[in-house]
């Protein structure tokens, strides 16, 4: 379609969608990214593993059982699984009516953390407890929900063939939308989780073509929010000790500074080919606080060397280089912008968690995806995983 103005714009026809003209050569099953999907797996599996050998010697957390952390990720990864699947069936358009329903549950469950129903755990009130061992953590599923608001929001004017880019009044909405959840994550303070939601946006805006003015103008109100946030003593002292830590790594060895100076231990005694998956003498030592969770890539470094550690980058590249690959060749903007915050939220989450444990980023409490024990942090991935295989799916097919 092409505008008054001369401008070629994206408009998506239902009439030619994927699900309408799949044959039984051209089926679902057939146009998933195996390669993707291949790649999550596999992190999941190596994920599994060294859970295991990060738990399986701590019996003050696995209540005794050694293969109890164990049995969970799987059964973790099995839902997580079911839920992209899901994900794909559903479709990621039909997904798009039901986001403002989706967006109001993830809001209202992220704001009875601040409850009597929330529970703190490492400093940070970011979980609802729900009995019998489990817990959820919404700020993990508020990552899909702001993306695929503000996607419908900033691709509807665009792929009904009506503008070429999102408008300002358009992008304000957008905002607000985002703005709300954030700054009930901040008063928790989950600060980690804020910092991904903020990376979500500005990659969302950039993808739907929004104007320039506007990423200027978020970085500028970025860096002036931190300088307030600082200044205005938001943040909570363990908050402040973990920047000062790594603003100076020598600073309290044996105490703010004692993970980050552990992981770096453990993973520099790996050498190129590792001790040996369960030999690690830091994991069975249990000198690395948290180390199945925000520091499971230390075990990687130290049982599986820098061949395995390498390894876990690689197939976290493969999967960014999939998601890359579906934000290009889909044809409707909505899918672009989805597919956009995946990336961001993947690929500045997985660099995180992953410099805070060499000593290059600061110590913020977030998961490796795929590969850190937790749930909601799985089950959010691998819903994310079936967006993308929806989108891919679902591109229009070719007369």
């Amino acid at each position: 379609m092409t505008t008054t103005d001369g401008y070629n714009v994206r408009r998506y026809t239902p009439e030619r969608s994927t699900w309408g003209r799949l044959t039984a050569r051209d089926s679902v099953v057939r146009r998933l990214d195996w390669v993707m999907l291949l790649a999550a797996l596999a992190l999941s599996g190596i994920g599994t593993l060294l859970v295991y050998s990060a738990t399986r010697n701590r019996t003050e957390l696995n209540q005794g059982d050694p293969y109890y952390f164990l049995l969970r990720n799987i059964l973790n990864t099995g839902i997580g699984l079911g839920l992209a699947i899901a994900a794909v069936w559903v479709g990621h358009r039909a997904l798009r009516g039901g986001v403002p329903i989706l967006y109001a549950i993830s809001v209202l469950l992220t704001a009875a953390v601040l409850t009597p129903l929330g529970a703190t755990i490492n400093g940070a009130r970011s979980w609802i407890q729900l009995g019998a061992g489990f817990s959820i953590q919404p700020s993990e599923f508020t990552k899909i929900t702001i993306t695929l608001g503000m996607a419908m929001l900033l691709a509807a004017k665009v792929d009904a063939g009506d503008r070429r880019h999102p408008d300002h009044r358009t992008v304000m909405e957008a905002l607000g939308l985002a703005a709300l959840p954030i700054v009930i994550i901040l008063l928790m303070p989950d600060l980690g989780s804020v910092m991904v939601l903020v990376v979500i946006v500005l990659a969302v805006l950039l993808a739907s073509g929004a104007s320039n003015r506007w990423i200027a103008g978020l970085l500028g109100a970025g860096v002036l929010g931190c300088v307030l946030i600082w200044q205005l003593g938001v943040l909570d002292e363990y908050q402040i000790n973990r920047f000062a830590a790594f603003a100076n790594p020598a600073l309290d060895p044996s105490g703010v500074g004692y993970n980050t100076n552990q992981a770096r231990i453990a993973i520099g005694s790996g050498g190129l080919t590792g001790s040996g998956l369960f030999h690690g003498s830091q994991t069975t030592g249990q000198f690395v606080p948290e180390q199945q969770t925000d520091f499971i890539f230390t075990v990687a470094g130290e049982e599986l060397g820098f061949v395995g550690a390498g390894a876990i980058v690689f197939l976290v590249g493969v999967v960014l280089w999939r998601a890359c690959r579906i934000a290009r060749e889909t044809t409707e903007l909505y899918g672009t912008v989805v597919a956009a915050g995946i990336i961001a939220w993947f690929a500045f989450q997985s660099f995180e968690n992953i410099g805070m444990t060499l000593g290059i980023m600061p110590v913020t409490g977030l998961p490796l995806p795929f590969v850190s024990y937790g749930g909601s942090s799985m089950f959010a991935a691998w819903i994310a995983i079936g967006l993308l295989q929806s989108i891919k799916v679902q591109r229009p097919v070719s007369a």
